[in-house]
């Protein structure tokens, strides 16, 4: 029985360490449980749909009920299964968004950062032209720019999100470009790209990172609001933001737009808290600190 215990206690122990004390906090472990599960809805998708997102088979501004946990909506379809086939549209859509930004941002950033003169000086001025409009009414102008649609939606937010991480890939690499290991490895003979591959890129992919799980809420917002005011999602999709503009029309039955806009909330929750946690255990002073309060 002892040496059980001891057993047990030590693979315990071994399989805390493995682990970063951020990542077993109860805000992380929280969102980890909900983005996890907002990704497992999308993936299995009509598996766990009980009725037809499309189909006008129930009465219509039926309260939530046995039949129906959610209601039903004023065309006669079931809130709960519109609601799980939304996280189908919202959750690939904000991850594609972010992905891109992250890409084009980062790319872009890079070569202002690490070549500097006129290729910096390009590239932060666009930036500054971008930033200098309120992004929710820029994402609005390119959106109706290009029609009503969830493909010109993210292509509109994509404009508005790339510059940020533009900027900080940028400053990262202007703090990083002059460290002695840096030049040491140029006098070696590294070329140029060989350099940002094996110097630059490793020291900034963690700040990016934070930015970019952090930033997965925001995409969320942004595409859900430009389907609100009626220039992403077109019906019968369904999609959280577009849901909960249908549901303005219809006060009385309250659960049109609570139960989308909990979804919203809980995917957007869940990614911050997400990022919260990266952000901690990336920071070597709030890792130790952490791994100090663990040992007490």
């Amino acid at each position: 029985m002892t040496v059980t215990a001891v057993d047990s206690g030590g693979l315990r122990a071994r399989f805390r360490t493995r682990i970063p004390r951020a990542w077993r906090t109860p805000l992380g472990i929280t969102g980890a449980v909900v983005a996890a599960l907002w990704i497992l809805i999308a993936v299995l998708g009509p598996l766990l749909w009980p009725h037809n997102p499309l189909g006008q088979d129930f009465p219509r501004l039926q309260a939530p009920s046995g039949a129906h946990w959610f209601g039903t909506d004023e065309l006669g379809r079931d809130v709960l299964s519109r609601v799980l086939a939304g996280a189908r549209v919202t959750v690939p859509l904000a991850l594609l968004l972010v992905g891109l930004s992250v890409v084009i941002g980062g790319i872009l950033g890079l070569a202002a950062g690490f070549f500097g003169r006129w290729v910096d000086e390009t590239v932060m001025r666009l930036t500054d032209l971008v930033m200098a409009f309120p992004t929710v009414i820029l994402a609005m102008v390119v959106a109706a720019s290009l029609g009503a649609s969830l493909v010109n939606a993210v292509l509109a937010a994509l404009v508005v999100s790339w510059p940020a991480y533009a900027r900080v890939t940028r400053g990262l690499v202007v703090g990083i470009r002059g460290a002695e290991y840096v030049l040491a490895d140029r006098l070696l003979g590294f070329s140029a790209m060989r350099s940002l591959r094996m110097d630059i890129v490793p020291m900034v992919t963690g700040p990016v990172l934070i930015l970019a799980s952090l930033d997965i809420g925001t995409a969320t917002l942004l595409l859900s609001g430009l389907s609100f005011l009626g220039l992403g999602a077109k019906p019968p999709t369904a999609e959280w933001g577009s849901m909960v503009g249908t549901a303005i029309a219809h006060f009385d039955a309250w659960w049109m737009g609570v139960f989308p806009g909990l979804a919203i909330l809980t995917l957007v929750m869940a990614f911050n808290f997400l990022g919260d946690a990266l952000r901690d255990a990336l920071d070597p002073h709030t890792a130790g600190v952490l791994g100090q309060a663990e040992t007490r």
